[in-house]
């Protein structure tokens, strides 16, 4: 073998071990964001999870159609977790939670899965469910602190990821005081679950994000305003009574 014919021996295994290894490498890094993807979603592969929907105001039998574009969202992030889902109505929904993923989307008014989740896991929050127009309509109290909409500019919506047990699977809410609001919620959860498995783990947690200006920009331009986990799952304060004149 001619000193030409080794080299290029040489350089054709080089390059397949090179090639070897490159491959290997990167599926351990794909398989291993996959576990951490899997891990935080509670969606094990070929696992099953719930997405519980509500009903839209006025309307038999329809989802607002920004809810639809919601549950397309979710679709797609558990589907890339090689899970399975299905989809029912929140009055349907006649189960307990902790054995199977839930995606719950929604606000209380139409959505009485999510009224009970809320009264369950987040006693600290209360949200306006009142139907006559006014300026506290669909607005959230968190604690001592009140959160009102200005429909078209400000709107606000809760994203929990919430959990009953160290082996429990997890509810994640999307809470909204509008309908764009929920498929706000759930396209951040898309883009920042990385970030929010870095941050949170395995834990419970629940953000309050303000959706800017939606009238000009969807649902595409959202805010962190807080963390505001401990105020949620605290019971709200009790209001002091007032002082009664002596006599």
């Amino acid at each position: 073998m001619t000193d030409d014919v080794r080299n290029i021996v040489l350089g054709v295994v080089a390059a397949g071990i090179s090639a070897t290894l490159g491959w290997l490498t990167r599926t351990y890094v794909w398989r291993r964001k996959l576990r951490r993807k899997q891990a935080f979603f509670g969606l094990p592969t070929n696992s099953e999870s719930l997405l519980v929907v509500n009903r839209e105001a006025g309307r038999d039998g329809s989802v607002h159609r920004f809810d639809v574009f919601a549950l397309l969202e979710l679709s797609a992030l558990i589907k890339g977790c090689g899970a399975h889902a299905q989809i029912i109505w929140h009055d349907t929904a006649q189960q307990g939670f902790g054995e199977r993923t839930e995606f719950c989307v929604g606000g209380p008014f139409s959505n009485r899965r999510m009224a009970a989740h809320l009264h369950s896991l987040l006693p600290g929050v209360r949200i306006n469910t009142d139907p006559e127009p006014g300026p506290d309509q669909g607005a959230f109290q968190i604690g001592s602190e009140r959160y009102r909409m200005e429909p078209g500019v400000a709107e606000y919506v809760f994203l929990a990821r919430l959990t009953a047990g160290q082996d429990a699977r997890p509810v994640f809410l999307f809470c909204g005081q509008r309908a764009i609001t929920n498929q706000a919620a759930t396209r951040y959860l898309a883009r920042n679950h990385e970030k929010l498995t870095r941050k949170h783990g395995a834990s419970s947690f629940c953000l309050l994000l303000k959706v800017v200006n939606s009238q000009a920009y969807g649902s595409d331009v959202v805010e962190v305003v807080a963390d505001v986990t401990r105020a949620a799952q605290a019971p709200l304060p009790t209001p002091r009574p007032s002082a009664q004149p002596a006599g």
